[in-house]
């Protein structure tokens, strides 16, 4: 966090500096069509306040308060269809839609877990979204996945994602996942991450001791490595560990059957383990030096490596979550759960981020831009978390910003859609660049309809019940 604290502190002094020209789209053209941001006419000019107040009634108008974030109950394998009467609106936006991207300004929130997973569910239920991709790492949800039959809803929610989400308000989600497992339509779990947590494969179907201990050797040694500042000997100890997973990969094809007794509850386990290996070998052979780089430079508050670390995942996390949607689910529908400055549309133009680059969002293609829907999620008030569990107080919206313009909804859940909006007196501040906390306390600027689809706002939050 200290780290985050420090880069986010350098890139708001600097990145004013090179502030570009502000764009907004022409009210005629929709998407795509751009004008700039100080032609006006007699008509538009107005006072700050008089814009703030035709925002805010405007928002007031047009916005949809959701009656609940609490998860709903299954019956039977299923969850009535009037619980989800809130949701309705979102079929219309989702209806030719292929993947949902849900964000978070915070992954130490709650009400987040909350209402993500009820929206899953209402995806899920009405609009047949059977694959939820997490943040988290391939293998380890392809391991939960393979055994989720015989798995309580807290392993496999230990045992699939990272301890940020490890929490009471979570938990309802792999119930939910379990409760889906015998019906014509479970929901299927996968991950798209590259980093290291917990044990990577079951390795009882290699039937080789000898094999399986050198593997989790290798996987011992690769998690201390990352955190090193010994560039020389990892140069040194990288070919003996690239070696055991290429010697573990070459035993996949040969154990298929071993494999698929492993992990009775994933058809599609070969392809997802050779993709899990070799994922692993390219992080030996580039990822972690890179990382070793940062440790180095970050003493110097270099964040040269550190930025270029960022890049490496999110390229890896993307092209994990293509390959998912087309050569493992190609006929699935997916959401996505991630932190909001992966899935947005163009971070690199987010003013205020400790990581001005490309992440994933914004290196999707683009014929998957098309038919996806990107929802960020705030917080106006409470407390949050880091990411090492420690309470944070959420800073007090600022006027103007994205916060407060939803917040003048007075509904404790609030959905803006921004997709489907032209450019107009009420709805123009889609178009500007407006502020909004990052964390519940990093100020970011950002033009809000090029980096969301959608919005909701959190009046009140609180940070996880977790578990340990």
């Amino acid at each position: 966090m200290k780290r985050l604290v420090l880069l986010s502190l350098a890139f708001i002094i600097t990145s004013f500096t090179g502030m570009t020209e502000l764009k907004v789209a022409s009210a005629a053209g929709g998407e795509g069509k751009q004008q700039s941001a100080y032609v006006t006419t007699s008509e538009s000019v107005r006072t700050s306040m008089e814009a703030l107040q035709d925002w805010k009634k405007w928002t007031t108008d047009h916005a949809y308060s959701l009656s609940s974030i609490q998860p709903e109950t299954a019956v039977n394998g299923k969850i009535p269809a009037d619980r989800f009467k809130d949701l309705e609106m979102l079929k219309p936006l989702l209806h030719d839609k292929r993947i949902v991207f849900l964000g978070e300004s915070s992954h130490g929130v709650a009400e987040f877990n909350l209402a993500k997973t009820r929206l899953i569910q209402f995806l899920h239920e009405e609009m047949g979204y059977n694959v939820l991709a997490f943040e988290s790492g391939i293998s380890n949800s392809m391991n939960v996945q393979g055994k989720i039959s015989h798995l309580s809803a807290e392993q496999a929610m230990k045992g699939s994602i990272f301890g940020v989400w490890w929490a009471q308000e979570t938990l309802p989600l792999f119930d939910y996942i379990k409760t889906t497992r015998n019906t014509d339509q479970p929901l299927l779990l996968a991950g798209f991450d590259i980093q290291q947590q917990g044990q990577f494969i079951d390795t009882s179907w290699l039937k080789d001791e000898k094999m399986a201990k050198q593997l989790a050797e290798a996987e011992k040694q690769l998690m201390n490595w990352g955190g090193s500042k010994d560039l020389k000997g990892y140069q040194k100890a990288k070919s003996g560990l690239i070696q055991t997973y290429e010697q573990v990969l070459s035993q996949v094809k040969q154990k298929e059957s071993a494999l698929r007794t492993a992990y009775p509850d994933e058809p599609q386990i070969v392809k997802l383990i050779e993709r899990a290996l070799k994922e692993r070998i390219r992080v030996v052979k580039e990822y972690v030096e890179i990382n070793i780089k940062s440790n180095i430079e970050m003493e110097n508050y270099d964040p040269t490596s550190f930025l270029k670390s960022m890049e490496w995942r999110d390229q890896a996390m993307l092209a994990n979550l293509i390959w998912l949607a087309t050569e493992v689910y190609p006929n699935e529908k997916f959401i996505v759960w991630g932190h909001n400055d992966h899935i947005r549309k163009s971070h690199s133009e987010v003013q205020g981020s400790p990581y001005p680059v490309k992440l994933m969002g914004e290196l999707l293609p683009v014929e998957f831009k098309k038919y996806s829907y990107v929802l960020g999620l705030y917080m106006a008030s409470g407390e949050t978390a880091d990411n090492m569990r420690n309470p944070m107080s959420v800073l007090p919206v600022k006027s103007g910003s994205i916060e407060d313009l939803l917040e003048s909804k007075q509904s404790p859940y609030t959905f803006i859609d921004m997709r489907y909006r032209q450019n107009e007196r009420g709805s123009s501040w889609m178009f500007e660049p407006r502020f909004a906390y990052s964390w519940g306390f990093m100020e970011e600027s950002f033009v809000p309809r090029d980096q969301y689809d959608g919005l909701l706002l959190i009046n009140k939050v609180k940070a996880p019940t977790y578990i340990k």
